[in-house]
């Protein structure tokens, strides 16, 4: 937990944004959720607008912040013996909201009354879109809506949820304070040593279980655990791969796409596309060195006030002119690009927004989260993906995760239908239908001047430092 300055002005900020709002903003924390039974629960994890707003890292709270008082109200239910028992003695509801800067307190079940009250005059209650079915379930019951009209709605976000609400709360988190950068340094710091652990693992003839255990150790040792579910795979051609039942082949790629969330529940996100036998062949290494190129492009290209829309858009023209260069397309770059020609390579988008969440505030509505009033997604593939779009401004904690796949599926799918333009060799492609795909990543802080990784040192990147790194794990 920060200082309780730092939530105190939080929520003051966000009452100033909230300025000419009637009525009151609502906000749920998680509770536990059962696993298999209501006593043995997932690992608790806070919902992430609460820690930022009230940083209590505890089930069962909800908070009122009345728009036009201004007036603050923590609700929770104070322990009894019985719960003593199994947990101990616990601070009482009233000291936890002191120590948040809230005056006001109630039990758990004032919070009806205090919604139903606001409603019955006619006063709007905002709340933020649900992430979690129990809170959607509550959200039902408190404002008379169904449970299924509390979620976003893919990207386009909740439609019943407040626009105004969640507006200003995405303004604030998206651009971090340094008490935040300290922590993403830190998950990051984190990520690297899970990362290392990962690739120092890695053997021909070890099941990759194995190496995501040790990695996904480190984050439990020093942390609270995987900012998301660890992608280890030598298909890195399916993007989100969680098996990891497969024995180490020679002459494979491994993608290993992890990040670690610390203990103040900041995020990290690395991925690196390694060797299994530690050297790249000829054609693994020209696509990788490809790939490289687009991602330092991207990062020196990431500054306040381009859009990274615009990055992603550079990096697609590299992508073609290199994989011309190699034989796999033919055309101009720009006119590929804008044609759509790199979503076969690189279908999904070059990054997104981390924070709190891997993928921050997602849950509020993408397209609200990383688009700008005057942008509108764009119906390509690959383009179409792209999570962050915005323009840059400092304090911004974005992605750079550039790659090249070879889909199978997908390029006999664009090869039947027509799709290509005349552009894409397909008799070239037909001997990468085995190669997999080459991921590269590295989470990137905006600064007034450009932008620096986060971290505090960077896990190897270009092909040669791969293969260095590689060969003297062997000898570690």
């Amino acid at each position: 937990m920060f200082d309780k300055d730092t939530y105190i002005r939080r929520r003051r900020s966000l009452l100033e944004r909230m300025a000419g709002e009637k009525g009151i903003a609502l906000f749920l924390g998680n509770v536990e959720a059962p696993a298999q039974y209501r006593d043995n629960a997932y690992k608790f994890r806070q919902d992430s607008t609460w820690l930022y707003y009230f940083g209590i890292d505890a089930p069962g709270f909800g908070a009122v912040l009345d728009l036009e008082s201004g007036k603050e109200t923590l609700f929770a239910d104070d322990v009894e013996i019985d719960d003593i028992i199994w947990m101990g003695p616990q601070p009482s509801v009233a000291s936890v909201a002191a120590g948040v800067g809230v005056a006001s307190s109630a039990p758990y079940a004032a919070l009806e009354a205090t919604v139903a009250a606001a409603r019955a005059a006619g006063r709007p209650v905002h709340f933020l879109p649900a992430s979690r079915y129990a809170t959607a379930l509550t959200l039902s019951r408190l404002l008379g809506i169904a449970p299924a009209e509390t979620f976003s709605a893919g990207k386009a976000g909740c439609r019943r949820a407040s626009e105004p609400l969640v507006r200003a709360v995405v303004a604030m988190r998206l651009v971090k304070e340094p008490c935040e950068i300290a922590q993403l340094d830190d998950a990051c710091a984190l990520g690297y040593e899970m990362h290392t652990t990962a690739r120092k693992g890695i053997r021909v003839g070890r099941v990759e279980q194995e190496i995501v255990g040790a990695m996904e150790g480190v984050t439990l040792a020093k942390g609270w655990g995987v900012s998301f579910a660890t992608i280890l795979t030598q298909h890195g051609e399916i993007f989100h791969n969680h098996s990891h039942d497969c024995t180490i082949e020679p002459g494979k790629l491994m993608v290993i796409d992890a990040g670690a969330e610390n203990n103040m529940h900041y995020a990290s996100d690395f991925t690196r596309t390694y060797p299994t036998g530690g050297k790249y062949t000829a054609r693994q290494r020209d696509i990788y060195q490809i790939v490289y190129e687009c991602h330092e492009l991207a990062f020196s290209l990431t500054r306040p006030g381009t859009s990274y829309r615009d990055v992603h858009l550079a990096a697609a023209r590299h992508m073609l002119e290199r994989l011309s260069d190699v034989g796999l397309v033919a055309g101009d770059p720009a006119e590929m690009a804008a044609d759509g020609i790199a979503g076969l390579f690189m279908p999904h988008g070059l990054g997104h927004n981390m924070g709190l969440d891997v993928h921050d505030m997602e849950d509020l509505g993408e397209n609200l989260v990383g688009y700008d009033d005057d942008q509108r997604r764009s119906p390509q593939l690959g383009l179409g993906s792209l999570r962050m779009a915005r323009r840059l401004v400092p304090g911004n904690v974005v992605t750079d995760e550039p790659g090249i796949y070879f889909i199978p599926a997908l390029i006999v799918q664009w090869k039947e239908q027509g799709l290509g333009k005349g552009c894409v060799r397909y008799d070239k492609l037909e001997s990468y239908h085995d190669f997999g795909g080459i991921r590269l990543e590295d989470d990137v802080l905006v600064l007034p001047d450009g932008a620096r990784r986060l971290g505090p040192q960077r896990l190897p990147a270009s092909p040669d430092e791969i293969e260095a790194a590689m060969e003297q794990d062997k000898t570690a």
